[in-house]
């Protein structure tokens, strides 16, 4: 069976997100995605406090400076077609209060007729967790843990009851619910992560920074699951960033999904070989403007289907 393929929305400040973000949906469904994707920079800080992922020295890429808010987007997404999935890779969940979050995804996915995934991790800059955090930085898993239990309290059945450090519904109906059961997926990268994945989650969302070592991660997560008696498939969609190039890069430094549109594809069919359900294209970053951004994504897609992905 064909690696499904999803392809990330413009959010980026190249883009003007009322037009575009409709525009790119449609006509990524119409190319064949399956799936849209937003994710979640709340700002761009400056000075930074830290380097990027939290690795001291790593500057933020300039075009973090300008992203548009992860619901919003979807939300037009959502209006704007019928059949594509409409997930997040990544919400960084503490940056929400829990009850609206879980309140938001309902609805959207009430609205699109049940397409939302709902993809979680706790996020890693210090300044984004100082304007807009629910908890502190230190007690980002614990409040991730929370958002999955109360988003699971709030899409179930009536009344809702739910008692947690942050959040607390003494008895209430709550509505609209989601059209189906919503999956959650998390962004989890080590033991304790990939735990509560196993533990609490629907899905993993790896990021591809090389085949082997994402063939790797799966195979111990796998290896965890069985430990801990799960029996529910664990669905995966691998994100991949890519830096397209209109020409090769020769380079033997080249960073995996960075050049042309054929090494790109290159790089998708080794990645796919790992045997996930699913994987994410994000080539907004490297697009001028929504119809490069769309001419390339329908060119990557049409070549790595050729290729079998």
């Amino acid at each position: 069976m064909a690696t499904r393929l999803g392809l990330s929305l413009p959010q980026m400040r190249q883009y003007s997100i009322g037009t575009d973000v409709p525009a790119v949906a449609r006509a990524a469904e119409r190319i064949g995605y399956d799936s849209l994707w937003v994710f979640e920079r709340a700002l761009f800080p400056e000075p930074a406090t830290q380097g990027l992922y939290g690795v001291e020295g790593l500057p933020w890429p300039d075009q973090y400076r300008n992203v548009a808010d992860p619901l919003v987007t979807l939300t037009l997404a959502a209006a704007a077609t019928e059949r594509a999935e409409l997930g997040s890779s990544v919400l960084v969940a503490p940056l929400h209060v829990p009850f609206q979050l879980a309140k938001a995804l309902a609805s959207l996915d009430a609205a699109s007729g049940g397409r939302v995934i709902a993809g979680l991790g706790t996020g890693w800059s210090l300044d984004e967790y100082a304007a807009s955090a629910v908890r502190p930085f230190e007690e980002r898993g614990a409040a991730l843990d929370e958002t999955i239990a109360v988003c699971r309290a709030v899409w179930g059945p009536d009344p809702v009851v739910y008692e947690g450090e942050s959040t607390r519904i003494a008895s209430a109906v709550v509505g609209p619910k989601p059209a189906r059961p919503i999956p959650i997926l998390l962004a989890a990268s080590n033991r304790r992560a990939w735990r509560r994945l196993v533990d609490h989650a629907d899905g993993w969302l790896p990021v591809g920074m090389g085949a082997d070592q994402v063939a790797a991660q799966w195979r111990r997560l796998r290896e965890l699951a069985e430990e801990r008696g799960r029996t529910e498939p664990i669905r995966t969609v691998l994100r991949v960033n890519a830096s397209h190039l209109p020409k090769a890069y020769e380079g033997a430094d080249r960073q995996p999904f960075q050049g042309s549109v054929d090494q790109i594809v290159e790089d998708l069919v080794e990645h796919a070989r790992i045997g996930l359900d699913e994987i994410l294209i994000d080539l907004q970053g490297s697009a001028r403007d929504a119809q490069e951004l769309t001419d390339v994504a329908a060119e990557v897609f049409e070549k790595a289907r050729a290729a079998g992905v």
